[in-house]
């Protein structure tokens, strides 16, 4: 009767640590956020697509066009992240339609004119999720997190984490608004 018991009480134990170990394993998910409104530099309508990856936990969003022409966005993995940051890539990725991005050539990936469209994106986006949802420093904090551990999964150097942290950080208290810092760079760019 001991050897049952002890056996069960074995089991139960097994059992148990099997069960807190597959639940550290399972990738905690979040409830998917709206997508913003978001119009072009052309004034086309941008259209939102959910989809997975073969990168499940990691979040990630992309601007395109569609094979028939039309803008989008498309969201991968959002239910990986919060919804703070979530709501940051979409508008992240709505930036590069309205500064006109996707409709001029890709400069050279990580060189300086791929970067410097990253930092006005992140600007743009920060701008909106603060004048058009109420981000206050808090929030604000819950992006940068989440976009610092996404950062460090993928492999960026901390150099790289922070310098992104720190351009929107100082974007967030930036005088004027998201349309304001578009117009400037539509203008720079001749499309305006």
């Amino acid at each position: 009767m001991m050897k049952k018991l002890a056996l069960l009480a074995f089991a139960c134990i097994a059992f148990s640590c099997a069960a807190r170990a597959q639940d550290a394993q399972t990738p905690k998910t979040y409830k998917l956020a709206p997508p913003p409104p978001c119009t072009n530099n052309k004034g086309e309508l941008v259209r939102f697509i959910d989809s997975s990856s073969e990168r499940p936990g990691l979040a990630a969003g992309m601007a395109d066009r569609d094979s028939s022409g039309k803008p989008v966005v498309l969201r991968s993995n959002f239910t990986a992240t919060p919804p703070e940051f979530q709501s940051f890539i979409d508008r992240h990725e709505c930036a590069h339609h309205q500064t006109g991005d996707i409709d001029r050539p890709h400069p050279p990936r990580n060189g300086p004119e791929h970067l410097m469209n990253e930092s006005i994106s992140d600007c743009v986006a920060i701008l909106r999720l603060r004048d058009e949802e109420g981000y206050d420093r808090a929030a604000i904090n819950k992006v940068t997190t989440a976009m610092a551990v996404d950062m460090a999964k993928i492999g960026f150097p901390e150099i790289s984490i922070t310098s992104r942290i720190s351009n929107i950080d100082k974007c967030f208290t930036r005088p004027g608004s998201p349309q304001d810092l578009i117009n400037k760079i539509l203008m720079k760019r001749g499309l305006l």
